[in-house]
């Protein structure tokens, strides 16, 4: 009895217009020798109208596969669903563009800061620790706010992992962590919703 031939769906495969994939292009397998190398088999191509996104299943591969090779026995060992992205040439942002929204950033996080510090009263609470240390009162206890807003810059460069292009350690940032949570659960929508219009058709071809 020939041993199984095992393969593991991609998680994602981003392609462009044109494209035909194949059994290589959307999953890894283990190959033998003596087997036919399964790898050229094409599974789908991308075409301009069918969107932005579409949805393999394994079965599908699976079935593809049996019907050239039937007497193969192929195992999933991974994802059900391997999700093709459609994305056209990337266009290069203007400076300009770029600049506008630098300084939208700029201003509205400079803005936020500034209001929560006025919604907690952080001018007096300074002004009261300056007195409780020193005894006397200031409008301006300046060796209070320097540290302070060094802190904070400090702080959220640590927070976030990052200063330009370093990083401190490999863990991953809370920003990171919510765009993968983000970017899984946009996944899980675009598998749900692809399901939900191909099961519309099929229904709609049976009446």
């Amino acid at each position: 009895m020939e041993p199984p031939i095992y393969i593991r769906l991609k998680k994602k495969k981003i392609t462009s217009p044109g494209c035909i994939l194949s059994i290589q292009d959307v999953c890894q397998y283990t190959m033998q020798n003596r087997f036919p190398d399964i790898g050229g088999i094409p599974v789908y191509e991308v075409k301009i109208e069918h969107g932005s996104f579409a949805v393999l299943e394994a079965i599908d591969i699976i079935r593809l596969i049996q019907e050239q090779y039937p007497h193969l026995d192929i195992r999933n060992t991974g994802p059900l669903h391997t999700i093709i992205e459609v994305k056209g040439k990337a266009h290069k942002p203007h400076l300009s563009l770029v600049i506008l929204v630098w300084l939208l950033l700029f201003i509205g996080s400079g803005l936020a800061i500034m209001n929560f510090h006025a919604d907690v009263s952080m001018q007096a609470v300074h002004e009261r620790i300056y007195f409780l240390l020193t005894g006397e009162k200031s409008k301006s206890p300046l060796f209070l706010q320097i540290p302070y807003s060094i802190g904070i810059g400090v702080g959220m460069i640590l927070f976030f992992n990052h200063m330009f292009k370093r990083r401190f350690n490999e863990e991953p940032s809370p920003m990171e962590l919510e765009m993968y949570m983000y970017q899984e659960t946009i996944d899980q929508y675009v598998i749900n919703d692809e399901k939900q219009k191909v099961d519309k058709i099929k229904h709609d071809q049976s009446i």
